[in-house]
């Protein structure tokens, strides 16, 4: 496996997976949600700005429009929508479970797309990350008798579609990365994310630590794991870089432990180890050679 490929996609699962600790705080200052994403991949597009501008990587074929506007309203404005919805419909735990079904709709759609193999190994480990989310979010309440979970049809349909456009960003990053840098993406991609987001978004009066948390939010979990992330999907298959990424709950849940002791719990570290279990079987396992050198430098 290539060894700086794989500490791109951790880098990466490590900046994803602190996007609670700036949403706490930010949702206490009175902002929505909805708004949150909506200055996420605002201010992120600054920063890819100025990095396309001064790399000179601006220039995209008029014929691409089409594909970057479509990478925009589906993996920006339909994840987010969509994950929302699930959220109300069925709850928090159930729509993460649903949202992190992200590896499998990779791997199958990785063989159907970019035909890219299917391996006994791959199918291992994605069942292994889906069992481990699963006993993370849902442990608890299955188990130790906590809230019921609620079924929702439009809500479970929600959540898939969640897992669906997320896992998208994999398939999109593998069909045109050959074409562009990563800034040149995501200059086109997030202003139109953006601007399909807005009509459904609330601004709220926000202090200058708000703003401040809201850039920070950005230039980390936007514009640096974009970055880290698409530079390694180039030197890894995508199956892999999915199921490398998914230590992202893992980071999540050790964070908010050391910062606010919330309690993981037996099943969130049975879940936690099935995680990583899979991301060293990837590891130890090997990956595809990259055979383009990163646009991103």
């Amino acid at each position: 496996m290539d060894v700086r490929g794989l500490c791109y996609v951790l880098a990466a699962a490590f900046m994803w997976g602190i996007i609670g600790i700036f949403t706490k705080y930010i949702l206490k200052d009175g902002v929505s949600a909805l708004e949150i994403a909506f200055w996420r991949a605002a201010f992120a597009w600054v920063l890819f700005l100025i990095h396309a501008t001064a790399k000179k990587q601006l220039k995209v074929k008029t014929v691409d429009l089409t594909i970057l506007v479509g990478f925009g309203f589906i993996c920006v404005t339909l994840f987010y929508a969509s994950y929302q919805l699930a959220i109300r419909d069925v709850g928090v735990a159930l729509a993460a479970v649903l949202l992190y079904t992200a590896p499998a709709w990779v791997a199958f759609l990785s063989r159907l797309v970019l035909g890219e193999a299917l391996t006994p190994s791959k199918i291992a480990c994605v069942a292994m990350t889906i069992g481990g989310v699963a006993c993370i979010s849902l442990g608890p309440s299955l188990f130790d008798d906590g809230p019921a979970v609620r079924l929702d049809k439009f809500g479970l349909a929600a959540g898939l579609v969640a897992g669906l456009t997320y896992a998208l960003y994999y398939i999109f990053g593998k069909k045109i990365l050959h074409r562009y840098a990563t800034p040149t993406i995501f200059v086109y991609a997030l202003p139109f994310g953006a601007l399909f987001l807005l009509p459904f978004v609330h601004f709220a009066p926000k202090t200058p630590q708000t703003w401040m948390l809201l850039a920070s939010m950005a230039a980390v979990t936007s514009y640096g794991a974009f970055s880290a992330y698409y530079a390694g999907l180039k030197r890894l298959d995508a199956t892999h870089a999915a199921v490398i990424a998914t230590l992202e709950p893992v980071v999540a849940s050790i964070m908010a432990f050391t910062l606010f002791g919330e309690s993981f719990g037996v099943w969130g570290y049975g879940g936690s180890t099935l995680i990583i279990a899979a991301v060293l079987i990837v590891v130890m396992g090997g990956g595809r050679p990259a055979t383009r050198k990163t646009q991103m430098d």
